[in-house]
């Protein structure tokens, strides 16, 4: 370092003085900007912030119980219980025939697993509160990250004699690959039939009988199930493996099944109701999805089968979504070849890039404007100084960002949009005042060195005062609650990040960089003469 006879008073001028000779402030510099743009390249790109949102659903099943008995005897109660859970902030109870359905939800950023934790404690140990006969408790868990998936596929069939399982047991195949991905949370199907056997009962026949339903369905469920098979050693060592399969393989098996005797005689299945191997007939819910013809236009509708695909949380949507057309398209021309088609529907993972391609273009349009302005304003060498701290600011920001597991998103680029005019605040403070300085008589006998580090010692502290209240103004907003304040949180999280890098940035490349680039005017008596 050369020698410095100013001795600086605050920390701004301190930092100047170790930083403007140092062999170390290049590096620094490239070692900022690369880990700026790694975190840019690697960080999880999503459309929108993550949010914590707990909740659960609760349903108790009574078979035979009226709506009003329902209410009465399950929903009120567990009403009651869920009630006493700390954290529930909403229950919503709703009672039908032979089922009541519970939910409680949590304030938003309760604790996912906790509050989880928290209604299945409660309602374990207040099981005696139900009836006699109720069935045992279904606790599902609400998980936003799951329950809203970032891709959905239409699949349809061109063919109308393709039957209806036919198309859904290839959806299937494709669905159980996807599943198989790197970080794909849960994949599900949405419309389609399935394929099953469907028993539909003569209720005539079944009258003159003399039988129920409750028969029937006791007699088939008795042989519709497989016994795993079980592994012995005879007394000669020999290895004997039994076990029971499934006895309903056909129709004919299940037309063959003896639901009772009358009279010593067998009573077959087939003589009160007639077996067909087809499609789930009680499935009501069905989506159509319009397609074009061979004139492209929009001339029919076909039905189709949505295969939605869910992330885990913190990963990457837009690999993700890539990924998932990657596997499509392997399949892309044997769905072709069978008459199937696909159209994707959905896609978070494409508007997400969009969204943060498309502020990243806009910060960089505004860093040029800033450059421009400046330019007219202290000059374009000034102006390249300033300029470059954008960018380093920036990078520290994303940066720890990313140590802290956040993730791109609109908000996350919008609070850096937010705070650029307040990140170029301390470094043009810094250039102005070394332009001041330098075009001042009274600094004419002073080293360009220790002027750096004079201008810089001089703004430290009412720059300091000024960040520390712009970055107070930013603290109210981590305490605001509920959905706006996790949907907002990533401003109070980068922009007191980005403000306290613009302080460092501005007292250590500024001056290194102007002792560099500035041309120092010429404050002689031939100089003055000259102009």
């Amino acid at each position: 370092m050369k020698d410095v006879n100013f001795i600086p008073t605050d920390y701004a001028g301190r930092i100047a003085k170790t930083f403007i000779h140092s062999p170390l402030t290049l590096t620094l510099g490239i070692f900022i900007l690369a880990i700026g743009y790694l975190a840019l390249e690697i960080m999880p790109r999503e459309e929108n912030p993550q949010m914590v949102v707990s909740g659960s659903t609760v349903i108790i099943v009574l078979p035979g119980a009226s709506a009003k008995e329902i209410e009465k005897i399950i929903v009120n109660p567990l009403e009651r219980k869920l009630k006493e859970v700390k954290g529930v902030e909403h229950i919503y109870g709703r009672a039908m025939d032979n089922v009541g359905i519970v939910n409680a939800a949590f304030f938003i950023g309760e604790e996912k697993e906790g509050a989880n934790l928290k209604v299945y404690d409660k309602i374990m140990q207040n099981a005696d509160i139900f009836p006699s006969g109720a069935m045992k408790p279904i606790i599902k868990p609400l998980d936003i990250d799951v329950d809203i998936p970032i891709v959905s596929i239409a699949f349809y069939a061109d063919d109308e004699k393709m039957s209806k399982t036919e198309l859904y047991d290839r959806v299937k195949k494709i669905q159980h690959h996807i599943n198989g991905l790197d970080n794909v949370a849960v994949t599900g199907l949405k419309g389609g039939s399935k394929h099953q056997y469907n028993i539909e009962v003569d209720i005539n026949k079944l009258s003159g009988y003399n039988l129920s339903l409750g028969q029937i369905k006791k007699a088939i469920s008795s042989l519709a199930y497989n016994v795993p098979a079980t592994k012995n050693t005879s007394k000669d060592n020999e290895i004997v493996i039994l076990g029971v399969k499934n006895a309903l393989d056909s129709i004919k098996d299940i037309s063959n099944i003896i639901v009772a005797q009358y009279m010593g005689s067998p009573i077959y299945l087939s003589q009160i109701a007639h077996v067909s191997d087809s499609y789930d007939i009680q499935n009501f819910k069905k989506a159509l999805i319009k397609v074009r013809g061979k004139d492209g236009k929009f001339s029919s509708f076909k039905e189709q089968i949505t295969l939605s695909v869910s992330k885990l949380q913190g990963t990457n949507a837009v690999i993700i979504a890539d990924e998932v057309k990657e596997e499509l398209h392997k399949y892309k021309k044997l769905l072709e070849k069978n008459g199937i088609h696909y159209v994707i529907t959905r896609n978070d993972g494409e508007r997400a890039d969009e969204a943060v391609n498309e502020l990243v273009y806009h910060l960089v349009l505004s860093i040029i404007i800033i450059a421009i302005l400046l330019a007219f304003v202290l000059g374009w060498r000034e102006s390249l100084i300033v300029t470059f701290t954008v960018p380093a600011i920036l990078a520290i920001t994303l940066f720890v960002a990313y140590l802290s597991g956040q993730t791109i998103n609109r908000i996350t680029l919008f609070a850096f949009l937010l705070s650029l005019g307040l990140l170029v605040d301390a470094a043009i403070i810094v250039i102005e005042n070394i332009h001041r300085h330098y075009h001042s008589k009274d600094s004419a006998h002073q080293s360009p060195t220790e002027l750096m580090i004079k201008a810089t010692d001089e703004i430290g502290a009412p720059t300091n005062i000024a960040t520390l209240a712009i970055i107070l103004t930013m603290v109210p907003m981590a305490f605001v609650g509920q959905m706006m304040g996790q949907f907002m949180k990533p401003i109070p999280a980068n922009v007191p990040v980005a403000l306290i890098a613009s302080l460092f940035v501005a007292y250590i490349f500024t001056p290194y960089l102007a002792v560099r680039m500035l041309k120092r005017p010429d404050h002689s008596d031939k100089g003055e003469e000259n102009v």
